[in-house]
């Protein structure tokens, strides 16, 4: 607990929570970040990152045996990457105005969960799955697509794998876990929407709701999992392997850069804009576009006003000790992935070094971004996904191009669309609707 003298210690070292303090929007650039020369060695390498795309290429045949929406790829889960050509003449209808082209890296397509989430909750519990295979001399004599088979449903039905969530990453642990066999519990904060809920239990699996925010979810799911010899906890606040599942998006990305001739040196920077919840899946992939990309790429994370969790983090020095909570902030926004009330100590110590900033915006610019990015392409994301859309707006009304002598002209920019594709017709109307109501205040 942070005593009122703690608080005030923290706002006089960085005045800038007092307005985050007053749930108003804020810009914050980060000093702290090294460059690729000063990088301190971290707990993961770029090695990891083959290694982990590595075990995506092996399991890709079990995708394509499992989910006949992946046959068409060959079991290679990837999403598109688009350019927004309406869009930016829409957002740049008011000033600043957007240099450089726009892009969304459409993981609200991405197969089977339709989220950014299903990069890091795929990746841990299918490396899960192959380690207990392979203990169990079940991968000497058979090919990966067997763990499609019901021999392999059979073996892995006698473990139990458990996860803490606010929407999309139980959705895809719950989704993949069943998928293989396993027995699955997800532990739901009070935001989760109903309709995940309900497709979880679909789909065969446990969900205990829980009335409190992520971080109570995320303790009981912890406590029960790790109490059972035959379970694993998949630790959102904590992950390794998640993180190193997302980072495997940064090489799908560079690659689908590189297929569009579009250049990332010193005369052509690249600027990602990912939504930002406890900060795994934003912390993986900036991890891995650092690694590609080194000094020439600017990752920036979004929160909601009401949820400014790895910000807090970043601000006070305290990372995952911290909670918005502490700051006497409420954790209540619409935009339910991101009602993360305390970050992942794991993802924000490495972000720290790593991000060249952070912004904050509020629930109803959320749907007035989907409602308009409907309209002018026709794309739907649900609300937490658009947080991006007004980064290279936010950065170009800072001095962030200027201090680091960046060419603007010949920018990229790559919003990350992190979830959407799953949300039920009537949901989608609902968050159109309220989008248009926005609009015309």
């Amino acid at each position: 607990m942070y005593s009122q003298k703690d608080i005030a210690q923290f706002v006089q070292k960085e005045p800038l929570l007092k307005e985050i303090m007053a749930l108003k929007p804020v810009t914050w650039i980060n000093s702290k970040k090294k460059t690729m020369l000063d990088m301190p060695d971290f707990s993961i390498t770029k090695e990891d990152m083959a290694n982990a795309e590595a075990l995506w290429d092996r399991f890709a045949p079990f995708f394509a045996e499992a989910f006949p929406e992946t046959q068409k790829t060959h079991g290679i889960l990837e999403s598109p990457l688009k350019e927004l050509l309406n869009m930016k003449d829409l957002l740049n209808k008011q000033n600043p105005k957007i240099e450089g082209r726009l892009f969304l890296k459409c993981d609200n397509k991405l197969p089977i969960a339709g989220s950014i989430k299903a990069r890091g909750g795929f990746f841990e519990v299918l490396r899960y799955a192959e380690k207990l295979a392979l203990d169990a001399g079940m991968l000497k004599k058979s090919n990966y697509q067997d763990f499609a088979s019901s021999e392999f449903k059979t073996f892995f039905s006698q473990y139990k794998i458990g996860v803490g969530s606010t929407g999309n990453l139980g959705l895809s642990i719950g989704i993949i876990s069943a998928a293989l066999g396993f027995q699955v519990t997800v532990y739901m904060s009070a935001d989760a929407k109903v309709w995940k809920k309900d497709l979880l239990r679909e789909k065969g699996v446990k969900v205990v709701e829980f009335s409190g925010d992520f971080s109570e979810a995320i303790l009981a799911g912890r406590e029960q999992t790790q109490a059972d010899a035959m379970a694993y906890f998949v630790d959102d606040e904590n992950s390794k392997d998640l993180f190193l599942g997302y980072s495997v998006g940064a090489l799908r990305v560079a690659r689908q850069l590189e297929a569009a001739n579009i250049k990332v040196d010193a005369q052509h920077p690249l600027f990602v804009y990912s939504p930002c919840g406890v900060g795994g899946s934003p912390g993986g992939t900036a991890f891995g576009l650092k690694q590609i990309y080194g000094d020439h790429v600017h990752c920036f994370f979004v929160e909601p006003t009401h949820s400014p969790a790895v910000l807090t983090g970043l601000l006070t020095g305290e990372n995952g000790q911290i909670s918005v909570q502490d700051l006497g902030i409420d954790n209540k926004t619409e935009a339910d992935g991101l009602a993360v009330g305390r970050p992942s100590s794991f993802a924000t110590s490495i972000s720290s070094h790593l991000i060249s900033g952070l912004y904050t915006i509020e629930d109803q610019k959320l749907y007035s971004l989907l409602m308009q990015l409907m309209d002018a392409e026709n794309i739907f994301l649900e609300p937490s996904a658009t947080a991006g859309l007004i980064g290279p707006q936010k950065v170009i009304d800072t001095d962030y191009a200027e201090k680091h002598n960046l060419n603007m002209k010949n920018s990229t920019h790559v919003v990350w669309a992190t979830g959407g594709d799953l949300v039920p017709e009537k949901e989608r109307l609902e968050f159109y609707q309220r989008g248009l109501t926005e609009v015309m205040h």
